[in-house]
């Protein structure tokens, strides 16, 4: 159980453009909540970024029940303060105090655990099957994996499989 000086463990959802990350993210961060858990998101961006705008991604996270949200670039890290560098995970999850799981959208080239979610028909082969930080796949493409496959709507078996694999546990609100 994360509590208010244990950082939380951080997730990654990985995957190209139009794969569908920020979806599943909004899924699972629903899912979470249903569950009691605390959930932060964090949005990795290359670019410059505006904040909260509705329909935009942090907003998205925000709405979909995240109690914080950070969006990170190598310029700007939202909460807003102007940055000198790309922050990395172990300064972001400073702000994630008392949350139970962190999920970020983004970091495919990250070395914290991570879930690809793939779908063939926006590109033809995942990009993290080499990844030794790849613990699960989100497709409905059957595939000879090393980690465990969910179909694009088994939010609850992924899930459950999150709170096994991290040994999740509500905090105490």
């Amino acid at each position: 159980m994360a509590g208010e000086s244990a950082a939380p463990p951080l997730v990654s959802i990985a995957g190209k453009s139009g794969s569908g990350k920020t979806t599943l993210m909004e899924r699972l961060i629903r899912e979470f909540r249903d569950k009691g858990l605390r959930v932060g998101s964090i949005k990795h961006h290359l670019h410059a970024f505006e904040m909260d705008r509705p329909g935009k991604d942090s907003w998205r996270h925000k709405q979909a029940g995240a109690e914080r949200s950070v969006i990170s670039s190598p310029h700007r890290i939202g909460l807003v303060m102007d940055v000198d560098h790309d922050h990395t995970f172990e300064e972001l999850l400073t702000f994630f105090s008392g949350m139970d799981i962190v999920l970020s959208e983004g970091y495919k080239g990250g070395d914290r655990p991570k879930i690809e979610i793939f779908r063939p028909e926006v590109y033809a082969s995942p990009i993290c099957l080499d990844d030794v930080t790849l613990i699960a796949m989100v497709s409905d493409r059957d595939m000879d994996l090393k980690v465990p496959r969910f179909g694009l709507d088994d939010i609850a078996g992924l899930a459950d499989f999150i709170i096994r694999t991290f040994k999740l546990q509500r905090s105490a609100l």
